[in-house]
């Protein structure tokens, strides 16, 4: 770099594609202007589990309208690809309500879906079960949870610890089936070139996309072109091949034209993913001066008859404190429900729920402030592998939180602080998350002009990817950032990772960081950097990043409502690249966080088998109104170990413990313990008077 250019990395450079954003020039999948482009709309089961026997149109439909009806009856044959829920329209069974069983393709949007309200469908019904229990007869052991840690671990005798402890806590928590709701929903236009297919497709990973649905058509992934140049938000939902994408592509086949086919809000309930709901059983014991002597957090939630998807719901708790005595635990049952999938921080957000509201609970019991208590059982190593720590600010985090947050004016009492009409309590909980790294290649050219071309199949889902690769890029270089142009979203280009993990800026930055520097060192116009074998010998263990929620709520002594009049947020994430984009990360989690504390739910009706609050006028998510004061900061750290721009993720830990350091500041402010998430109105009101 030369000595006039200041380094990019760690400015708080403006989004490169929000001036398109604004204004509207930027395309999202279904925006593409194609030629001679016709409409598909999804009919779906409207029963939890049976047969589909026929299919029949409604003889008033507009034959010069709907151009074709697919079901198993009739759609072309597919290859069974490695996900069941991607083999669309190719058998008889139904396993969940709102499964998709036909597609109607017509000249317009309004024919097709018309088309789809009218169609008939003969159903053999069959009785379901969708309501996960505790102590359901079908509960089993996984082998694996989400994406490959062992379900199960087991240190030392939980059970004589337990026992033989003078203070413990034995309490169970639940966690609500939540939903991805992106702003842009799941969307696609398919175009077939020939034996070529071009998709334009709303998702966090055009390579995976491409190979995915090729497979599904017999087709290797070269031969699928996958462009997602902008997406309106993914939050795990799109990190993988979606049934719309491969719908849309089957009645491209069938028709002939290129088919658009863009989801409607209700679907995404059911077609594309949510989070499983949890019951955690978390046990804690302690000696007197708060020492944990064992942690025991086993888990249960439902999985899909089609598909199963193991959430890692008590992998965080194998990472955050000390304890010789230890074990954690996951249980599934096979339930007639769609498949759960990827959802912000998925495991870690809920678990964290359980995890640092029974610590909150074991402070209480022990007499000792919270944060306290988190203070006297932080480990020197990773508490189950032993591999020592890369960096682990988490402490820091705690004690700069809570001076920051004004901590040490609580009273610890509940019930302590009343202003007005209103109760005031604070809590606190911690948060972890991994930090990963995946292999990916990119690409750099030396342009005539003086300027650079960097490629990779990356997707930019919001976070600012773009303009992150864009600063590393420029620093490794040595030229300003107006001299870099980056290409992502578009599978064609070199292979990326998925957005997904809190790994994009570490998995693309590390390629793109080795790019720029083999093009500096060869002198030639052009590189080619693979990261895999670098990113294979990274060590596993010992690298995540930290941080300490804190909340002050208000609660209305005589309706029960819920206001968090503040959140903040304190982080040790390794170097910040952009503190601008990393600030709206941070708090994007923690309001998605206030969310799945006070309003998120998705309300089962297991006689139906279905949620009945399946839009945005009843799935209740955080509006302006319900944010006061949400801030975030972040400690001085550069971890070289992790990746070479010294980075941690911070795209999840935000949603990591703020759920519950909102469910402890309602305990500190009403005396009421919610372990039922979210923290209602019923379920305070008979406790206030």
């Amino acid at each position: 770099m030369t000595a006039t250019t200041a380094p990019a990395v760690g400015s708080p450079l403006g989004r490169i594609e929000g001036p398109a954003k604004v204004t509207g020039a930027a395309r999202y999948a279904a925006e593409y202007p194609v030629e001679d482009v016709v409409h598909a709309w999804v009919v779906q089961s409207p029963v939890a589990r049976g047969t589909l026997d026929a299919v029949i149109v409604d003889p008033t439909t507009e034959d010069d309208d709907v151009l074709a009806v697919l079901w198993h009856g009739n759609a072309p044959r597919l290859e069974q690809p490695d996900d069941p829920e991607l083999a669309v329209l190719q058998s008889e069974r139904i396993s969940y309500r709102g499964q998709a069983v036909a597609l109607v393709v017509a000249r317009t949007l309004e024919a097709a879906r018309r088309a789809a309200q009218v169609i008939g469908l003969e159903i053999t019904e069959e009785p379901h079960d969708t309501l996960l229990t505790a102590d359901h007869p079908e509960i089993y052991s996984p082998e694996q949870v989400n994406p490959a840690f062992p379900a199960d671990t087991r240190s030392g005798d939980v059970e004589q610890a337990f026992a033989a402890a003078p203070v413990k806590v034995d309490v169970t928590y639940r966690t609500p089936a939540l939903h991805n709701n992106p702003m842009e929903p799941h969307a696609t236009i398919a175009v077939w070139q020939g034996d070529d297919l071009v998709l334009y497709d709303s998702n966090q990973h055009p390579p995976g996309v491409a190979g995915a649905v090729g497979a599904v058509f017999g087709l290797p992934a070269e031969r699928v072109h996958v462009i997602t140049e902008h997406v309106g938000g993914g939050f795990g939902s799109k990190g993988s091949a979606r049934p719309n994408a491969v719908l849309a592509a089957l009645g491209a086949r069938v028709v002939g034209r290129p088919v658009k086919l863009a989801l409607p809000r209700q679907a995404l309930f059911s077609m594309v993913g949510h989070r499983t709901p949890t019951i955690q059983r978390i046990r804690l014991a302690a000696e007197r001066d708060g020492t944990l002597t064992a942690i025991d957090h086993e888990a249960v939630e439902h999985t899909s008859r089609l598909f199963e998807f193991a959430e890692q719901t008590t992998v965080a708790t194998r990472h955050m404190y000390a304890a010789a005595n230890r074990h954690t635990g996951h249980r599934l049952v096979r339930l007639d429900m769609p498949t759960p999938r990827w959802m912000r921080a998925p495991g870690e957000a809920p678990g964290m729920v359980g995890l640092e509201c029974a610590m909150d609970e074991l402070a209480e019991e022990l007499g000792l402030d919270p944060i306290e208590l988190r203070i006297r059982n932080e480990p020197r190593v990773e508490p189950e592998s032993g591999v020592p720590f890369s960096s682990r600010q988490y402490l820091q985090c705690l004690r700069e939180g809570a001076e920051r947050f004004g901590w040490a004016d609580r009273d610890p009492r509940p019930r302590s602080r009343r202003e007005g009409n209103w109760w005031v309590g604070l809590g606190v909980a911690g948060a972890t998350y991994p930090t990963m790294a995946q292999p990916s290649t990119a690409r750099v050219r030396a342009r005539p002009d003086g300027r650079y071309d960097v490629a990779v199949a990356a997707t930019d889902i919001g976070t600012g990817a773009r303009t992150i690769l864009t600063q590393i890029a420029a620093d490794e270089l040595g030229v300003p950032v107006d001299r870099v142009r980056v290409r992502i979203g578009d599978s064609t280009l070199p292979k990326a990772s998925v957005a997904g993990g809190s790994s994009g800026s570490a998995s693309w930055g590390w390629a793109v960081t080795g790019a720029c520097r083999e093009l500096r060192r060869s002198g030639n116009d052009e590189a080619v950097y693979d990261s895999t074998e670098e990113v294979q010998q990274q060590e596993k263990d010992g690298k995540h990043a930290y941080g300490a929620h804190f909340a002050e709520v208000r609660v209305d002594a005589d309706t029960g409502e819920v206001r968090v009049s503040r959140l903040f947020g304190m982080y040790a994430v390794g170097r910040v690249l952009n503190p601008r984009t990393a600030r709206s990360q941070f708090i994007g989690g923690m309001t998605m966080g206030l969310g799945m504390a006070l309003h998120e739910e998705g309300v089962l009706d297991p006689a139906m088998g279905d949620w009945v609050n399946h839009d945005l006028a009843e799935y209740h998510v955080p509006v302006h109104a319900d944010i006061e004061s949400v801030e975030a900061a972040w400690l001085s750290e550069d971890d070289r170990a992790v990746n070479p721009m010294g980075s941690k993720g911070i795209g999840e830990i935000g949603i990591v413990g703020s759920p519950a350091a909102i469910v402890n500041a309602v305990r500190h402010a009403t005396g009421i313990r919610v372990r039922d998430l979210p923290v209602r109105l019923d379920k305070l009101l008979p406790y206030l008077a």
